[in-house]
């Protein structure tokens, strides 16, 4: 029945593409989605809502194929959830939200919070019980989706919807470094030379993580926890830099022109790691860090220019 269901809905006009669209495809909406974030800390308005625009119509058709899926297709649905491009799903709608709240609208955000806390524990599960001793750089996923909890909750803290989101945010973030480490024990070293384009992620996790530290070290805390995050943040802001520095290093070596959907997951860590660095040079008192995040902020545009422009020529078939 689940079959024929499914056929059913192939069939109608515009809903085939949607149901097969993979689960590395939500790295699609992460890139436009930190693209915009990025684009308005430089002042690019225009060019951020347009970004925006883009990464909240690719969520809605991402939200569309979930729903598909697991109405009409549940062995699909969980075979689907088994894997750490899944938590794309988590991420996007993390940084979907991020965004919407520096625009001012904290229900909105708020509630995407609420959705992405709710599909992290059962996403996460899943992925957890069926990881293997060596992945490809989406193992990295875990972490993100968690950081991006940390980020969206850090970010409603300062905007003032109560204290608790903060001491929320802290804990995503000590847990999204503990999944880090795990994920790097896991990550198959190999990928950096021959991987499809998720092998970024090993970067981007460490990204996020830098940008969760400096939105949490811009609340007022007590004692030394607020020294502690300024460091969290040039840390882990200085190990990103240096895994951006080794993959592209190693991108220029082997060089993989072809497209495949996991090249947005290249783009997203590069817009990640420009944002973590405009996003920390006003907490850990480091200027230069904002000249350094703009450069690296248009190379992503650029990227994501690259990578857009190889989807639009390549066979349907072949995506």
């Amino acid at each position: 029945m689940a079959g024929v269901r499914v056929e059913r809905l192939r069939s109608l006009p515009g809903l085939a593409w949607c149901i097969e669209l993979p689960p590395a495809a939500g790295g699609a909406v992460l890139a436009p989605g930190i693209l915009s974030v990025g684009l308005h800390l430089i002042g690019q308005e225009v060019l951020s809502l347009a970004a925006l625009a883009v990464a909240g119509v690719l969520w809605l058709l991402l939200a569309c194929a979930f729903a598909c899926r697991l109405v009409c297709d549940r062995p699909q649905f969980r075979a689907a959830t088994y894997t750490p491009a899944a938590l794309t799903a988590v991420a996007a709608t993390a940084v979907l939200g991020s965004r919407l709240s520096m625009l001012g609208r904290q229900t909105a955000a708020a509630a995407l919070l609420a959705l992405a806390a709710a599909l992290w524990p059962v996403l996460t599960l899943g992925v957890v019980r069926h990881r293997k001793r060596r992945m490809a750089g989406s193992v990295f996923l875990v972490c993100v989706a968690t950081q991006g909890l940390a980020v969206l909750a850090a970010t409603l803290a300062l905007a003032g919807l109560g204290d608790w989101l903060a001491r929320a945010a802290l804990a995503a973030f000590c847990l999204g470094l503990f999944c880090y480490g795990d994920a790097l024990a896991r990550f198959d070293l190999r990928e950096v030379v021959r991987g499809a384009g998720d092998h970024w992620v090993a970067g981007g996790a460490l990204a996020i993580s830098a940008l969760a530290a400096s939105k949490l070290a811009a609340v007022p805390w007590t004692g030394p926890l607020d020294t502690a995050l300024r460091w969290a943040a040039l840390v882990t802001l200085a190990l990103a830099l240096a895994w951006y520095a080794l993959l592209l290093a190693a991108e220029l070596r082997s060089r993989r022109p072809h497209y495949d959907v996991r090249r947005w997951a290249t783009v997203f860590p590069l817009g990640m790691t420009a944002t973590a660095c405009l996003s920390a040079a006003g907490p850990t008192g480091i200027g230069g860090l904002s000249g350094l995040g703009g450069v690296l902020l248009w190379i992503a545009v650029g990227a994501w220019l690259l990578t857009f422009v190889a989807f639009a020529v390549t066979r349907p078939g072949a995506r």
